[in-house]
């Protein structure tokens, strides 16, 4: 049971809102995120350069993934959770890849 505990007690969450900085290979953008973890599972809205849609996704610890719809394909963000904030990678809809990083609001 203190395993549980603990590992619970050091899990990411990403709840909240974020503002967040792109660079790919396409351009750059600030887009926004409003993020809602229940447990493993991640929903909310993205807000940019793309217009706005739905986000889901999922956490694993200090690790996730999310994306949303965009024209037949997905945009999607991979990434860590750190004392920074939100950093990682992301896919745009094969168009173009890059990196983020997001601070909560």
């Amino acid at each position: 049971m203190l395993l549980l505990a603990t590992g619970l007690a050091g899990a990411a969450d990403l709840t909240g809102s974020w503002a967040c900085s792109v660079e790919t290979d396409a351009g750059s953008g600030s887009p926004s995120f409003t993020l809602k973890q229940t447990g493993a599972d991640l929903t909310g809205r993205y807000s940019g350069q793309l217009g706005d849609a739905d986000v889901k996704g999922k956490v694993d610890g200090e690790k996730f993934t999310f994306s949303f719809p965009a024209g037949d394909s997905s945009v999607v963000y991979a990434g860590t959770l750190g004392t920074e904030g939100l950093k990682g990678t992301v896919d745009l809809a094969g168009q173009a890849k890059g990196t983020f990083s997001c601070k909560r609001k």
